[in-house]
């Protein structure tokens, strides 16, 4: 089974929240487009249950397609906090109630449906994450991932409509969080450019990406939370990546 499919920059609005609310065709191609957002967070926090590998991708479109038939977002509410905590309190609840029907029916009892709403109000036990790791960290660090692999996906769209796709594979380790992109001259000297030509596209390059990035971690935050507050913490995310979750 393949993951939900997904647009190049498969944003997550509130609007889409808001348009998942209810039975529409609109609504549901927002969900659809949600979960394409959220699917790699999912599915690292569900391998790092315990959950095998194809069972974590089974769980996963199990999930998802809980959200997408049972209008599983009714609760979001963006006055109440941001869309992925939203999302990773479900999750919790949704497979500590999964390993609660599973127990049952080992003990011969019958299956009980609970709807998902956010784990902090059930009192149920969350899943028990691998040593060494927290899966509140594994779930940001796998969304921030996310993120910035949208950015980058978008930023490559448009140097091609620009048609400058062979500047931005020159420049693009300019961009990333972890590695080092060389020497500016030798990427002039590539491009057959001078210089300072290369330094005023590196610039451009990380306004832009730093636009789309601030766009996207925009979308889902409560009231009185600033973009700026959400791009640090997913800076930190990604420089404080939970062991193994490469």
């Amino acid at each position: 089974m393949n993951p939900p499919a997904s647009p190049v920059f498969a944003t997550t609005r509130w609007t889409q929240v808001l348009a998942a609310r209810g039975d529409s065709d609109d609504a549901r191609v927002a969900l659809s487009e949600l979960c394409a957002a959220y699917y790699g967070p999912v599915l690292a926090f569900l391998r790092h249950t315990g959950t095998g590998a194809e069972e974590a991708e089974d769980v996963a479109h199990e999930f998802f397609a809980y959200l997408l038939t049972r209008n599983g977002v009714a609760g979001a509410d963006r006055i109440r906090g941001k869309f992925r905590s939203y999302l990773l309190g479900g999750l919790k609840h949704f497979v500590a109630n999964r390993q609660r029907q599973a127990s049952r029916v080992k003990r011969g009892g019958d299956i009980e449906h609970v709807p998902l709403v956010n784990s902090a109000e059930t009192g149920l036990e969350v899943p028990v994450a691998a040593p060494g790791m927290q899966l509140e960290a594994l779930f940001d660090h796998e969304w921030a991932l996310a993120v910035v692999e949208g950015a980058l996906a978008q930023l490559e769209q448009e140097a091609r409509s620009a048609g400058t796709g062979e500047q931005f594979a020159v420049l693009k380790a300019w961009l990333a969080f972890d590695a080092e992109p060389g020497s500016q001259a030798e990427a002039a000297t590539r491009l057959g450019v001078n210089e300072g030509a290369v330094k005023v596209a590196i610039h451009r390059l990380r306004r832009r990406f730093r636009e789309l990035v601030r766009t996207e971690v925009s979308q889902t935050l409560p009231a009185g939370v600033s973009a700026e507050e959400e791009l640090q913490h997913l800076i930190r995310a990604l420089g404080e990546g939970p062991v193994g979750a490469k």
